[in-house]
């Protein structure tokens, strides 16, 4: 027997790998009974992993799962490259920028070398390794516990070290961006320090591929009004680029 949370869990894994689950094959999995299952189940729907139907339960292809970076970065690297360079273009010299995680923040590593005098704060190991040593950047990394799936450093200790500071500029990485759920992440602990870097920065500023648009995750970061600027690409959908603007988001395309 394991206890729910893990068998939760257990069951999310399952429904990523085959894209459905059955209620009395879980039963016997986990020697649980149906009912417990059921119960699992109608967590899951609640929470927009999954979406139950007679018998079992399917994946909410929608919804926000972790997954490793590295799969992340093979995702349209390209219209990535172009967001990473035109958000890199938006720091002046002597800024004081937060980078978060994520593939595209990781992909402004290059250009922003061509800047003079950035103090730059990230919680992501990948950035931190692309950025130590280079002429003209001090460099500041976040302490806290590593979150393998992303190479980033999150936690209490995260929370607290960087309230201390003040900052021009945050770049921001989105998994899922939808109009009435927010910015989300499937990871609580990052979802509380990205918070933090929100109240710390003057401008914030989120990065996103058109591919996270209408999706969402547990842990909401911010409400999409919240935001300053968006840098995205030409597949946002008119509805979004307009509801966006109309919520007083400055929208930048970047591969137009």
């Amino acid at each position: 027997m394991i206890n729910t949370r893990k068998r939760r869990e257990q069951i999310i894994e399952q429904l990523c790998r085959q894209g459905a689950v059955r209620v009395e094959a879980l039963s016997a999995l986990f020697n649980v009974s149906t009912v417990t299952i059921r119960n699992d189940l109608r967590f899951l729907e609640k929470s927009g992993c999954a979406i139950r139907g007679y018998g079992g339960a399917r994946l909410n292809k929608q919804f926000v799962f972790d997954r490793p970076l590295e799969d992340k970065g093979r995702i349209n690297r390209d219209v990535k490259t172009a967001i990473a360079c035109a958000a890199a273009a938006l720091v002046n010299d002597g800024d004081t920028i937060i980078l978060d995680s994520g593939s595209t923040t990781s992909l402004m590593t290059g250009p922003l070398q061509e800047k003079r005098g950035l103090v730059v704060m990230t919680n992501a190991l990948n950035i931190a390794y692309e950025l130590a040593g280079k002429d003209h950047i001090e460099l500041m990394v976040i302490g806290g516990s590593v979150h393998g799936q992303s190479w980033s450093l999150s936690g209490p200790v995260a929370e607290q070290h960087i309230r201390q500071y003040r900052f021009d500029k945050l770049f921001l990485g989105v998994d899922g961006l939808d109009l009435a759920s927010g910015i989300t992440t499937p990871h609580q602990g990052e979802a509380q320090l990205n918070r933090a870097m929100c109240d710390v920065s003057r401008e914030i500023i989120a990065v996103a591929d058109a591919s996270k648009f209408g999706r969402t995750s547990f842990c909401m970061i911010r409400e999409v009004g919240q935001i300053h600027r968006l840098i995205t690409d030409s597949g946002i959908s008119d509805h979004y680029l307009r509801a966006l603007r109309d919520l007083g988001v400055e929208v930048i395309i970047a591969d137009r």
